[in-house]
């Protein structure tokens, strides 16, 4: 007697009711990841968590990857992966600003920032694709920066990480790419003797937060979401990515010992000091004080006499006459470490 399949009405509806499986995208910067092995590490940990195979969407030089993430989102992905450096980082999350796609970081660049605020493992790739496909959802704020140029054209852009005016600019313009790619971050060594012709203080005229305009002059005026860097640095010690206030240091060192203060007060100062309640009464007795300014607001903008030099996230983005920046609370959803 020959065997049939028969299928229940039950079997059939609890079928058309199980969900699809989840299914992740890899907005890759081809220039920065080993492909194949990352494609294997993925592909893989995709397969155990029980998910379809990833969509795959390299950048290019006509697109860091805003155009890559919207085919993600419109292909219905569940999930959009950022591998590459700080630049495809800030890609990735300009486009998904707003929406409830998580992106994880895969970090594959020299300066890592925003991994390295959110504690991301840097060394550990399997490490990083496991917290894509299990970690936690955290939703951190996202800044704005609508630059205008000496034309009279206006861009708008978003960072997570840190933007900044002036001597800092400057340095990431002066910055060799091969000598970046061979030895990372001493690069900006180099880059900033290179930088040392340009070290002119700027006037600028700036309002926080619709108060009444002010005048000072300073070598860089840098705005922070997160403020770790490389080495462990607390450019802003205390900047948090989901706190909804937008941290603002600005340096204007006196006379040729200046530098040297400023790098104590960050070194000594913010990494050490002001640990313990002792440290910040130190800090704030100090009279050296005045060659780095900290301010908060969420709205900041800023007015130069001549077009400076400006970068988002650790890239450069051209002269600036003026710059409006702003935060938007717990615009970015990013997957993190569960611990």
């Amino acid at each position: 007697m020959p065997y049939r399949l028969v299928v229940t009405t039950t079997q059939m509806v609890d079928s058309a009711r199980r969900p699809a499986p989840a299914r992740a995208a890899v907005v890759y910067n081809p220039t920065k990841v080993d492909l194949p092995a990352l494609k294997r590490s993925v592909d893989l940990a995709a397969l155990n968590a029980g998910w379809d195979a990833p969509l795959w969407l390299a950048t290019t030089a006509e697109d860091a990857g805003q155009a890559a993430t919207g085919t993600a989102v419109r292909r219905g992905v569940d999930l959009v992966f950022a591998a590459g450096g700080d630049g495809t980082v800030r890609a990735v999350a300009e486009r998904l600003r707003g929406t409830t796609m998580p992106m994880a970081v895969l970090p594959a660049g020299t300066g890592n920032l925003l991994a390295r605020n959110l504690h991301i493992s840097l060394t550990n790739l399997d490490g990083a694709i496991a917290t894509g496909f299990f970690g936690l959802d955290r939703a951190i704020d996202v800044g704005l920066s609508r630059i205008m140029r000496e034309n009279g054209e206006v861009e708008e852009h978003v960072f997570v990480v840190m933007a900044g005016l002036g001597l800092d600019a400057k340095l990431i313009g002066n910055t060799n790419p091969r000598l970046k790619k061979a030895v990372g971050w001493l690069a900006y060594v180099d880059a900033g003797l290179r930088s040392l012709p340009e070290l002119a203080p700027l006037k600028l005229r700036y309002s926080l937060d619709e108060a009444a305009e002010r005048t000072v002059n300073v070598h860089t005026i840098i705005m922070g979401n997160c403020g770790e860097l490389p080495g462990g640095i607390l450019l802003m010690p205390d900047a948090k990515p989901d706190d909804g206030v937008m941290d603002i240091a600005a340096f204007r060192p006196r006379g040729p010992l200046g530098w040297i203060t400023i790098w104590n007060r960050i070194a000594w100062g913010n990494g050490v000091l002001r640990k313990s309640a002792i440290g910040r009464g130190l800090i704030n007795l100090s009279t050296d004080v005045k060659d780095v300014t900290y301010m908060t607001g969420k709205d900041l903008r800023l007015w130069v006499e001549k077009p400076e030099e400006f970068q988002l996230d650790g890239d450069q983005f051209g002269e600036a006459i003026s710059v409006h920046t702003w935060l938007e609370p717990g615009a970015l959803t990013v997957r993190v470490p569960r611990h």
